[in-house]
């Protein structure tokens, strides 16, 4: 689009004002390492075919995969890994994969949580819990009170997760706070709609990796990755390690994040030749 005056530059709407925007900007994503990286964990089932094994055996191995990305990610330096553990609609499985899973989560939880602790890794989850039994329930509540004052690395594990039901439930935040009068309708924005939705006060996903090979988010982090890169692996979840996880990070320090600038803007802000 142009004018007499040259290229038009910026949001730029016939009819009034430019729309507010939630987009980061490159100030705070300096580096070519990410702060955050949010990982769909896809292929235990498929991993376990492949061998001839029950599918409880790909879910067992992708726990182990967990743990290796984990140490590798807090070994690098990263602040912040989302792992996408369960969402909303998993619950359609077969009835005793979803009863495995359920059961492996427990024992993930009584087994590993100290040694997150103890290598000061904070643990969160997101999603709806009431789903969840009372004992599961409380073992989340129990991870996250013993871990809370970590800081060397936050793992957010997302269960009974998906990113439709985090904005409509950010917006039905919204709307009580309307009809209780602390806000009105023109009070509503994007950044005030961002403050509501889960992890609202963490950095946003700079990375989003999915593995398996499928090339869709699957409902994951809908309103957080609007400004990822994102990163597709045919790497089946089970055989994610170490090795992978930096490909994935060579990859994304090669690119150049833009945030809606032009190309050349960003190299000038960031005093690139």
């Amino acid at each position: 689009m142009t004018s007499a005056d040259g290229p038009l530059r910026g949001p730029f709407l016939f009819w009034g004002a430019p729309l507010q925007s939630a987009a980061p900007d490159i100030d705070s994503h300096v580096g070519e390492l990410p702060r955050h990286v949010a990982i769909i964990m896809d292929g235990n089932n498929r991993w376990a075919r492949a061998r001839g094994l029950p599918g409880a055996e790909g879910h067992r191995a992708g726990e182990q995969a967990v743990q290796a990305v984990i140490r590798a990610a807090a070994e690098r330096g990263i602040e912040v890994v989302t792992l996408y553990a369960f969402s909303s609609e998993n619950w359609r499985r077969p009835e005793d994969e979803v009863r495995h899973l359920m059961s492996l989560f427990l024992k993930a939880l009584a087994s590993r949580v100290s040694e997150l602790h103890d290598n000061q890794i904070r643990l969160r989850f997101i999603g709806e819990r009431s789903a969840f039994s009372v004992e599961l329930q409380q073992g989340m509540a129990d991870a996250e009170a013993l871990t809370a004052g970590n800081t060397r690395m936050t793992v957010v594990v997302a269960v009974n997760y998906g990113g439709q039901w985090d904005i409509a439930e950010a917006a039905r935040q919204l709307a009580a706070e309307v009809q209780a009068g602390r806000l009105t309708l023109d009070d509503i924005n994007a950044e005030r709609l961002g403050g509501h939705v889960c992890l609202a006060n963490l950095p946003p996903p700079d990375l989003l990796i999915r593995t398996g090979g499928e090339q869709r988010l699957s409902n994951f982090l809908l309103w957080q990755a609007a400004y990822s890169e994102l990163w597709f692996s045919p790497v089946l979840w089970p055989d994610f390690d170490a090795m992978t996880l930096d490909l994935a990070l060579a990859d994304y320090a090669g690119r150049q994040r833009r945030f809606g600038r032009s190309g050349e803007e960003v190299a000038s802000l960031k005093g690139e030749a």
